[in-house]
């Protein structure tokens, strides 16, 4: 069964009449009643009963005109879905995001973004890098933000949107406070608060022992929020990004000697085509003028 034949069928149900059938499908009267003909083969009766000047439906005419009709209706709603999905209106985007980017900086780039792409439904993903690659490779998510110290797998597509270093969080009163910035060396002894989802954990943790500078854990959460409670209370400092601060009050210095710098990148999985919508969403990311 095809849908020329369904269209043709409703059609003469529509008219009666296979001249003004014709006329409407915009075919030959001819090709017309051989696609009707077709289609009763293949159901396996007829479907109109032509009596010189008066054209009827039989019994399985009737019987089958509703489910015909279904499907018309069905494939207008497949065609109406798609050129709304390809126009960009309604079009569903999955966008995974490292959790431990904050959300104020990415807060005017998805301001900006709906602004000027009204018609995208965006659905945020926040995740640790390793997941996020999963979901990728899973198809869940179409794009994501994240960074890691290894090099990504060569499978994706990494385009570098911005660094930033890495900060020692302190609240207010501490003696980093009379600091410029603050040497690794420098928080030897202090009571550490770990944020269990930093992908440069391990590294930071190699670092300070390099540098003889051992940190007593205090306290371990996946919450950033109540990491930089923590902080504010006095329980202990934290190293973090310096653009994740979020807790009004909190007091950063750049750690140096060594830095410690992330790179935040788009990673796509490489040769996947991209859709209307995700293909916005890349150029979008990729022309954005990050805040220093």
């Amino acid at each position: 069964m095809e849908m020329h034949e369904v269209r043709y069928f409703l059609a003469v149900c529509d008219t009666l009449n296979f001249t003004r059938a014709a006329e409407r499908c915009n075919v030959s009267q001819p090709s017309l009643t051989r696609a009707i003909q077709k289609l009763e083969a293949e159901l396996g009766g007829l479907l109109f009963r032509r009596e010189r000047s008066s054209t009827h439906l039989t019994d399985l005419g009737q019987l089958v005109r509703p489910r015909l009709e279904q499907i018309a209706k069905d494939a207008d709603s497949v065609k109406t879905t798609a050129s709304s999905f390809l126009r960009m209106k309604d079009a569903p985007l999955s966008f995974g995001i490292m959790c431990t980017i904050g959300p104020l900086r990415c807060i005017g780039f998805l301001s900006r973004f709906r602004q000027d792409h009204p018609g995208i439904e965006l659905t945020m993903s926040e995740d640790t890098p390793a997941r996020l690659i999963e979901l990728l490779q899973e198809g869940k998510i179409d794009v994501a933000v994240m960074a890691q110290p290894e090099p990504f797998p060569e499978r994706f597509d990494v385009h570098l949107l911005y660094r930033e270093n890495f900060v020692v969080a302190f609240p207010p009163g501490h003696r980093f406070e009379a600091m410029n910035a603050v040497r690794i060396r420098d928080v030897g002894g202090e009571s550490y608060l770990s944020r269990i989802n930093c992908e440069y954990y391990d590294q930071l943790g190699d670092i300070c022992v390099k540098c003889n500078a051992p940190l007593k854990d205090a306290y371990r959460s996946e919450r950033e929020d109540w990491i930089q409670s923590m902080v504010m209370a006095g329980m202990g400092i934290a190293f973090m990004p310096e653009f994740s601060p979020t807790m009004p009050g909190l007091h950063t210095r750049r750690v140096i000697e060594p830095e410690v710098v992330r790179e935040v990148s788009l990673v796509t999985v490489g040769g996947r085509r991209f859709s209307p919508a995700v293909a916005a969403f890349v150029k979008a990311l990729k022309t954005y003028k990050w805040p220093i």
